[in-house]
């Protein structure tokens, strides 16, 4: 492994795109950077609305309720999920990795004013499909925020 920073790296997920973000935190998780991603609720998931969301239930249908496998329905979940299907996770390293990982809807109040990064290659700006917030799609599939 590389040299493994203590200072955890804050990333905004705020208008990337989602796969991109989750490749690229799962690399760096397993060089050994410890990451932290804020505004989880934010990412997009590129395709067309309708079509997401038709897979995303069909996939809540599959197992035993109660019994497995469970699927996510949190924002946050969903993209900690998503870093964990790139990763190795029947390896030592791979679920090492996925330890060092943190997922925050919003910006908790400890890493407020605190040095945000972005990926820019991820960004949605530059897609030209459409696309659907993880926000959007936990709600969805059954996920009520707090306040509501």
């Amino acid at each position: 492994m590389n040299s493994v920073s203590t200072k955890p790296v804050i990333i905004d997920a705020t208008e990337l795109i989602l796969g991109r973000v989750a490749s690229n935190v799962a690399k760096r998780l397993l060089q050994g950077e410890t990451i932290i991603i804020v505004n989880a609720e934010k990412a997009a998931i590129s395709g067309r609305r309708l079509s997401i969301v038709r897979e995303a239930k069909a996939l809540l249908e599959v197992g035993h309720p109660g019994k497995g496998p469970l699927h996510p329905r949190r924002p946050e979940r969903i993209v900690r999920r998503t870093v964990r299907g790139m990763l190795p996770w029947k390896k030592p390293k791979g679920k090492q990795a996925y330890k060092r990982l943190r997922v925050f809807l919003g910006v908790p109040e400890e890493y407020e004013g605190k040095e945000t990064q972005t990926i820019p290659e991820a960004n949605a700006q530059k897609l030209r499909c459409p696309y659907i917030r993880v926000e959007e799609l936990a709600k969805r599939v059954g996920w009520t925020p707090v306040g509501e």
